[in-house]
Parts: C-alpha cells; sequence; structure tokens
C-alpha cells in the first residue's frame, strides 16, 4: 500500500472510529444531563475542570514530543516510549495525585471535593494513554485508538445507565468515568504491545533528553491551561452551579468538536516532521497548505450551522432543561473556527522543533484572557466566559499565523478559506429560509442537518474548493 493510500485509509478509520466514540459519547452526555440537572451537571463539570488543571501540567508537553521523537530517531523507539512512559507516570502521580487534597482548601461543595477523589484515577490513565496515541500516530495505526476509544465508551454507557437505574447519583458517574478510563489504558495498552515493547524506563540521561525537547511546550501547556479552563473554574467560584450546568452543556460540544482537527493533526505531524527533516520545503508547504484548506472546509459550515440550530441541538443532546445553553453555544462556536485554523500552524511549529520560540505568544495570550475572564465572568457570567474564550483561541490562531510568515517564511494562501466562507454563506441562506417548526422534532433534525451538509458539499463542488486532482493525489499508488 502507498504511503498515500496508507495516510487515506488510517484517516478514514479515525474518521469513522471517532464518530463511533463521539455518539456513545454525548449519548452517555445526554444520560447524564437528564439525572443530575443543572446544578448536578454542574457540580460534574467543576469537579472534571479542577482535575484538568492539575493533568494539564502533568503533561509537560510530553504528548506531543511522543510522535516528535519517534519520528526523529525510529531505531530507538522502545527506548523512546519507555522513558516517556515512565516520566509520565510519575508526572501523573504526583500532579493529579495533589488534586483531591488542594481542593479541599477551596469553597465547593462536599459533593464536588468527593467528585474530585473519584474521577483522578480516570485522568491518570488518559494521561498515560497519550504516549501509546503517540506510538500509534507514528506507525499508522490509528485504527487502535479508534477501537480502544469506542469499547471504552461501551463501558461508560454500561456504568452510566446503571447509576441511573440504581440511583448512584454524581458519585456513581464519577466512579464510571474513572472504570471506562481504566477500559481504554488497558485496552491501548494491548494494541501497542503488538508493535513495541512499554514498560516504564527511569533513565536519567534520557530524562533529561525529553525535558530538554518538552519544557517549552509544558510551558505554552501551562498558559494553554489559562485561557482553557479558567473560565469555567472561575465560574464555579464566582456564579452558581446552575450556571456552570449550562455552560458546561455548551462547552461539552465544544469539546467534543475540537477533538477533530487535533485527531487529524495528529496523522499530519509526522509527515511534516519527516519533511522538515529531509529538508522538503516544497512538500511540507504543500502538506501544510492542503490541511488548512482542510481545516477550513470542516470548520466552516459548523459554526454557521449552529447560529440556526444551536437550540435545537443543545435540547436533543442535553435535554430541554439545558435550552439556555442555546445561546451560550452561538457565542462558543466561533472558537472552533478559530481552534480548527490555527490548528496546523501550532503542529507545523512543533514539527520545525521552533517551541521556545513561541512561548511568548502563549503567556500573552493566557495573561490578557485571565485579566478578561476575571472583569468579565462577574458582570456577565457565562457570556463574558464564552466570549473571552473565541478572543483566546483567536489570538492562539492569528499569532501563530503570523509566526510562520514571519520567522519560517511560510503562508497560507486562503483561496480554500474563502470557497468555504461561501459555501457556508449558501448554506446558511437555506437555513435562514427552512422553517424552524421543520427542525423541531429529532427526525426533523437530522434531516435538516443532511439537507444542509448536501447543499454545502454541493456547493464546494461547484466552487472547486478541492478538484479531482486532490482525490488522485490521495487514492494513486505509488
Amino acid at each position: 500500500m502507498s504511503l498515500q493510500r496508507k495516510i487515506f485509509h488510517n484517516t478514514l478509520i479515525q474518521i469513522a472510529g471517532k464518530v463511533a466514540s463521539t455518539g456513545l459519547n454525548l449519548f452517555a452526555f445526554a444520560l447524564m444531563t437528564r439525572e443530575l440537572g443543572q446544578a448536578g451537571f454542574g457540580e460534574y463539570t467543576t469537579a472534571i475542570t479542577f482535575l484538568s488543571f492539575f493533568a494539564i501540567i502533568a503533561d509537560l508537553g510530553l504528548t506531543l514530543v511522543t510522535a516528535q521523537m519517534i519520528s526523529s530517531e525510529p531505531e530507538k523507539e522502545e527506548k523512546i516510549l519507555g522513558n516517556l512512559f515512565g516520566l509520565r507516570l510519575v508526572s501523573a502521580l504526583v500532579f493529579i495525585g495533589l488534586a483531591p487534597i488542594i481542593v479541599l482548601f477551596f469553597d465547593y461543595s462536599s459533593g464536588i471535593k468527593m467528585g474530585v477523589l473519584l474521577a483522578a484515577a480516570s485522568f491518570i490513565f488518559t494521561a498515560l494513554n497519550q504516549i501509546m496515541v503517540g506510538l500509534f500516530q507514528n506507525r499508522l495505526k490509528m485504527d487502535r485508538v479508534a477501537w480502544a476509544e469506542t469499547l471504552s465508551r461501551f463501558v461508560l454507557i454500561t456504568g452510566v445507565i446503571l447509576s441511573v437505574v440504581f440511583d448512584w447519583g454524581l458519585a456513581g458517574i464519577l466512579i464510571t468515568t474513572s472504570a471506562a478510563s481504566l477500559a481504554s489504558f488497558l485496552l491501548h495498552f494491548y494494541f501497542a504491545r503488538q508493535f513495541a515493547r512499554i514498560s516504564p524506563l527511569f533513565e536519567s540521561a534520557w530524562w533529561r533528553k525529553i525535558i530538554t525537547l518538552s519544557w517549552p511546550l509544558a510551558i505554552t501547556i501551562a498558559f494553554n491551561l489559562i485561557y482553557l479552563r479558567a473560565d469555567t473554574l472561575i465560574l464555579s467560584l464566582i456564579k452558581g452551579q446552575e450556571e456552570v450546568g449550562l455552560y458546561g452543556a455548551a462547552y461539552k460540544i465544544i469539546d467534543v468538536l475540537s477533538s477533530l482537527p487535533f485527531m487529524f493533526a495528529g496523522i499530519i505531524l509526522p509527515l511534516l516532521v519527516t519533511a522538515w527533516q529531509l529538508r522538503d520545503n516544497e512538500r511540507f508547504s504543500k502538506v501544510l497548505q492542503k490541511s488548512f484548506d482542510a481545516m477550513a472546509i470542516a470548520a466552516l459550515p459548523v459554526v454557521v450551522g449552529a447560529q440556526f440550530l444551536a437550540d435545537e441541538i443543545i435540547v436533543l443532546i442535553a435535554g430541554p432543561e439545558f435550552i439556555e445553553a442555546g445561546a451560550i453555544l452561538r457565542v462558543l462556536i466561533l472558537a472552533v473556527a478559530a481552534i480548527f485554523l490555527g490548528n496546523m500552524a501550532a503542529h507545523a511549529i512543533i514539527a520545525v522543533k521552533a517551541q521556545k520560540k513561541v512561548i511568548g505568544i502563549y503567556v500573552f495570550t493566557g495573561i490578557t484572557s485571565l485579566i478578561a475572564y476575571l472583569y468579565l465572568i462577574p458582570r456577565y457570567s457565562y457570556f463574558g466566559a464564552a466570549a473571552v474564550t473565541v478572543y483566546s483561541e483567536s489570538a492562539i490562531a492569528v499569532l501563530t499565523g503570523i509566526f510562520l510568515y514571519r520567522h519560517l517564511k511560510l503562508s497560507l494562501k486562503l483561496t480554500g478559506l474563502v470557497k468555504a466562507v461561501i459555501a457556508s454563506a449558501i448554506m446558511g441562506a437555506m437555513l435562514w429560509f427552512w422553517p424552524s417548526a421543520y427542525a423541531s422534532t429529532i427526525l426533523g433534525l437530522l434531516a435538516t442537518l443532511t439537507l444542509a451538509a448536501i447543499v454545502y458539499v454541493v456547493s464546494l463542488f461547484i466552487l472547486r474548493a478541492f478538484t479531482k486532482s486532490d482525490l488522485e493525489l490521495i487514492m494513486k499508488q505509488k
């Protein structure tokens, strides 16, 4: 199988797996929101967000470094993976282990404090998974990740259903979350053993080498933490759990959508690394440009469609009690466009090992976002939080794009983006004239989304946003 067909096959499997696992995850989410209500889901969101602070710090940049290191030195794969796994294990146990202790000093309910303790294991298992995901990315074997994610979602749904039936409440749902993460870790580990022996190594020389490469990422991730999670944490401290629940319901959809560009970038990163090492600037630029176009084509219709159908989508997924979250989603969805479009620029910077040079971008965005959160959330509640989230993601996308142009002499053509905007506008016009009553039922909403997708894809073909030669490039044999 040629490289192009292998990438195409790998991408299709990832998409199918992501669709399946996302559908199951949203089903579990729907069960949670209906069981817990606004306040209960707010407590769930607060506990998970609090833990995510420690989990992101524990990452230390190792997730992105994994694919980069084994692409650079494939002959030392097992040595690299073992030391990455050992370092990740220690960092996860230390940092995530602090969360149940530190939360005791916050003015939270006993339910939230217990929830942090019960869900801590979930984040430890997820942290360990990321090392093995780097192996699968490098081998173009992401179907294993798709299987692990999908099967673990069945564990999650089973546990949530049992929690609902036996009225285990928030504690039961959080225990279920940890059980599903354990299942995912065991599956990832089993699949990884087919390609490499992975066991934790604690070799100081390798740890120093890894940290030397990852520390710029660790700093940027720490400031990412401010603008990615500070909104929910500040909201939970200033406002009630009902408002956190509404914001969390809208943000859940953003989290689901945001996983797609990172999945795609995980496939592309090894190609960018290889092209840069071979000094094949033409191929590097071509892969980056096509990836940017693909992200634009994927993001724009989602943003436009949500402006018309946000309420219906929220009611379908979270239930009628969360309909107020539709207005929040209309604002937050704008951040999705920035995440999709800025994602490839950020990964291109990683591919050329220029992480140290962009630390200032993340420091600036993190500090300004924190100031904005502290000012806007007390005044405008979740709308203030959503507005700052849009600002922060947009700032990262624009500033990293400027960095690529100024320092690496890489520029992205906007032709694909413009065509995606035009096609999305045509789709938006269709939704504008489409009777809202038609989308008020599940079948009606699905029919509306299907028709909108058809209109968008046809518009792209007419505009020649992607051509026959693009498809042939993917499908042709070597």
